[in-house]
């Protein structure tokens, strides 16, 4: 029977929530029920947080970056992994982040070997023949570098764990590589007292969303011997926020014959926007300080399902020249809200082709040097949060020149998709679709 591996990928895409920087999720990690030394030390690395790696990469404008390399798959991931996601009903909220699955996988294929690490990256969109192994993983070593720029005005942090029950041993070739590649941290845990390794991880959890998502294990598999965590943490503070003082309760229409309450953020100023005619949308761009932005695609009423089927890379695309183009005055209404979304990874990844990742067929020799091990479960848990300022912009003055004219009207009351995008890396770190901004 082969022993289990589990994987918990976690990402938090907030708007003006007050949350700790990234660096605070490393001080001293043996307090307070957070991982500690457990007497295993060779299972527990030090490391800086942007990867063992020297980096000698271009500078942060350039235009070739290591990490561009793997983004054109993992954009085409992102839209294969929506579909797949959104397939399963209209009626539910999709939320997720296409580099924290990625890059947790991508991972995960350092102790794969044969035909499940084949299958893991070409389910990524990797073409190996295109760019070579070593290639995907310096990609993700220096996406990570780069998204984890403590000079950026931007607050994102992403990493990952391994949490490796006391006694079972791995590679050291993998730890390193994990290390080095992925900037892994790793801690033994004690999974023979079920509570005691529950809380250890939920704790370690709960420490690095500030709280925003908690208990994310109930159970563990008896024959659990790992423990992936991947976790990519956003704070954007919008670069033209939102008075509270206009804030005022509104309807959204979740459908034809449901309304619901929410809190309606307003603000009038100067937007990208565009209409597609064709597909019967129209497109909303938002930037955020520190060179990302969120796009948010409203659909006309009755048409979510023709706008859902239609994303993609070439559609995504086709709207940007005249986003960029554009610069109109907009009355933007904007819910207020917070959704969190948990996806079960095995069962949409098994139909983008990782099969024998979760079946009897795995091998992950590289992990051991045997093939005793298989992916029992992948969650991948988000949090979404939008509301109307960065931390720092409640004291800022924000002045815009406006026209005369009267502005166009973009107001978000009826389900909509959307996707969050970091400029310099190239890399759609979040996207969705939110149906109920109200759903638990």
């Amino acid at each position: 029977m082969r022993s289990a591996l589990y994987l918990c990928l976690l990402a938090s895409a907030l708007y003006g929530l007050v949350i700790c920087d990234h660096h605070e999720g490393h001080q001293d990690q043996g307090k307070g029920g957070q991982p500690g030394h457990s007497g295993h030390d060779h299972h527990r690395h030090h490391h800086h947080h942007h990867g063992g790696k020297e980096h000698d990469h271009k500078p942060h404008g350039s235009d070739n970056m290591t990490c561009h390399k793997i983004a054109p798959a993992l954009s085409e991931f992102a839209f294969s992994m929506f579909r797949e996601a959104a397939a399963a009903g209209d009626s539910h909220n999709v939320f997720f982040s296409p580099v924290s699955i990625g890059m947790a996988f991508a991972m995960l294929s350092l102790g794969a070997k044969g035909a499940t690490r084949s299958q893991i990256l070409e389910g990524l969109g990797f073409n190996l023949t295109k760019l070579p192994l070593a290639g995907v993983h310096e990609g993700f070593n220096h996406l990570i570098h780069r998204l984890n720029d403590p000079s950026s005005d931007l607050k994102l942090s992403t990493g990952n764990t391994l949490f490796i029950r006391q006694g079972f041993k791995l590679l050291q070739n993998f730890l390193d590589a994990a290390k080095d590649e992925y900037a892994a941290d790793a801690f033994s845990s004690n999974f023979q007292n079920e509570a005691e390794a529950i809380k250890q991880i939920n704790d370690y959890v709960a420490n690095k969303t500030n709280g925003k998502i908690v208990d994310l294990l109930k159970s563990l598999d008896p024959d659990t011997k790992l423990v992936l965590i991947n976790h990519i943490f956003f704070r954007g503070q919008w670069e033209n926020p939102f008075r509270v003082q206009m804030t005022k309760e509104g309807d959204f229409h979740v459908d034809a014959n449901t309304t619901v309450k929410v809190p309606m953020m307003r603000r009038t100023g100067m937007y990208s926007l565009t209409r597609d005619q064709a597909l019967s949308c129209t497109v909303l761009k938002m930037p955020y300080k520190g060179g990302a932005s969120a796009m948010f695609i409203l659909p006309d009423a009755g048409k979510m399902k023709q706008v859902q089927d239609a994303l993609s890379v070439e559609t995504i695309r086709k709207w940007l020249p005249a986003l960029e183009r554009s610069h109109t005055f907009v009355n933007v209404q904007l819910p207020k809200f917070t959704i969190s979304t948990t996806m079960d990874l095995k069962k949409h990844l098994g139909k983008l082709g990782m099969t024998d990742a979760f079946s009897d067929q795995a091998d992950f020799s590289g992990f051991t040097g045997e093939r005793d091990l298989k992916v029992s479960k992948a969650v991948h848990k988000a949090v979404l949060s939008v509301d109307e300022r960065g931390t720092e912009a409640a004291g800022a003055t924000v002045v815009e020149i406006m026209p005369m004219s009267l502005p166009h009207r973009f107001a978000i009351n009826h389900p909509f998709f959307m996707t969050i995008y970091h400029k310099e890396t190239r890399s759609t770190l979040f996207m969705g679709r939110v149906v109920n901004p109200n759903a638990a």
